[in-house]
Formats: C-alpha cells, sequence, structure tokens
C-alpha cells in the first residue's frame, strides 16, 4: 500500500488520471466477469435440463410448459416462441414460402440469443488488449516526471532514482493485472459461448424440421 500511497502523492495529474483509468478498467472487468460467469453457467443448465423435457413431452403445449420451468435464462423459449408464432396477413412476410418465414423467424431469434450471451465479451477484450499499454504509459510518464523532479533538485544519484523509478514500474505491474483476468474469462466464456451456441443452433434446425409444412 505505501507503494501506490506514494505514486498517488508523488504523481502529477497525469499520474493519476492513468491510475483512475486502470481501476475503473479493473472494476468493470471484474463486473462483467461476475455476472457473465453466473449468465453462462445458468444458459448452461438451462440448455442441459430444458432439451430432455422438451423433446419428452407430447405436444408443443406440454413442451412450451417444460422450456418455462427450466429454462431460466430465456435462451430456448424464444426459439420455440419464433417457430410457433403466427404471421399477420397482408405483410412481405405473409408473401413468402412458410418454410422461408419459419426459417427467418428462427433465424431473427436465434441471434437476438446470441447477442445477449455474448454481451460484455468486447468490454473484455478491450481491456485485456489496452490495459497492459495504459499500465506501460503510466510508468513512462511516472519516470520521466521523477526525473524531471530530481533534476530540479541537483545531483542525480541511484538511491534518488531507484525509489521513484520502482513507485512508477508499479503502473505495469497494474496494467497487467487488469489485463490478465479479463483475458482469461474472456478465453473461457468464449469456450463457454460456443457450447451453448451450438446447442441453440441444433435446437432451432431441429424446431424447423419438426414444423417445416413440407415435412407434415
Amino acid at each position: 500500500m505505501t507503494g501506490f500511497a506514494e505514486l498517488w502523492a508523488l504523481g502529477d495529474v497525469v499520474t493519476r488520471g492513468v491510475a483512475c483509468l486502470l481501476l475503473l478498467m479493473s472494476v468493470s472487468a471484474w463486473v462483467v466477469i461476475l455476472w457473465k460467469g453466473w449468465v453462462l453457467h445458468r444458459a448452461r443448465r438451462s440448455i442441459q435440463r430444458a432439451l430432455p423435457a422438451f423433446w419428452a413431452a407430447a405436444n408443443l403445449d406440454e413442451g412450451r410448459a417444460a422450456l418455462q420451468n427450466f429454462d431460466q435464462e430465456q435462451v430456448l423459449l424464444p426459439l420455440l416462441d419464433a417457430a410457433t408464432a403466427s404471421t399477420t396477413a397482408n405483410t412481405l412476410e405473409a408473401s413468402g414460402r412458410q418454410e422461408s418465414r419459419l426459417t427467418r423467424r428462427l433465424r431473427d431469434a436465434l441471434h437476438q440469443v446470441l447477442q445477449y450471451l455474448q454481451q460484455g465479451q468486447v468490454l473484455l477484450a478491450s481491456i485485456g488488449s489496452i490495459a497492459p499499454f495504459v499500465g506501460l504509459f503510466g510508468t513512462v510518464w511516472g519516470i520521466y516526471h521523477a526525473l524531471v523532479n530530481l533534476s530540479a533538485g541537483g545531483s542525480i544519484t541511484i538511491e534518488k532514482i531507484a525509489g521513484p523509478v520502482g513507485e512508477a514500474l508499479i503502473m505495469t505491474a497494474a496494467g497487467l493485472a487488469v489485463a490478465i483476468p479479463a483475458v482469461l474469462a474472456y478465453n473461457v466464456f468464449g469456450k463457454r459461448l460456443g457450447a451453448c451456441e451450438a446447442e441453440l443452433e441444433g435446437f432451432a434446425h431441429d424446431l424447423r424440421e419438426m414444423l417445416d409444412p413440407k415435412e407434415a
């Protein structure tokens, strides 16, 4: 704590601004990590429990009830609702073939669900790639600021340089401390998203095959 306190006390506006930015990035990353981890956990559990219950149902009404009971994150139910939605008469949608309308509705619903599950990925990727450079900039600026202050005070010795430079290097460590969790979370969540996306695409495909009028 002494290093950060001394860095804050000796730093100028730029140094303090960089420190505040890194703190903001760290808080944002951890909020997204905790929230997204919970959402993806619930989504995977919903898929694992809801899909078997849906396909074990006797009809669509019972299947929808099964999804309502198990689909906590509402990732499967929008696909079923889109597949069974009625078409408004006298519209361009109604003028197309029924199988094409079914495909389009399922595709749009799938995109909306995936967009919800992918929220936060861009922020994690941005923080993971930018934070090290923000910390490095803070280090360079801190060293420059320390050398200017030392040169104004007379002779420069290793004892006078070691302390300020060491304090400035904390910025580099802070940047890495912010970036590493964001990068790891991005990779882990990407793998989980891929698994969820495969399951959702499979469910959308199966719904289309089941409800396609050509298959009736």
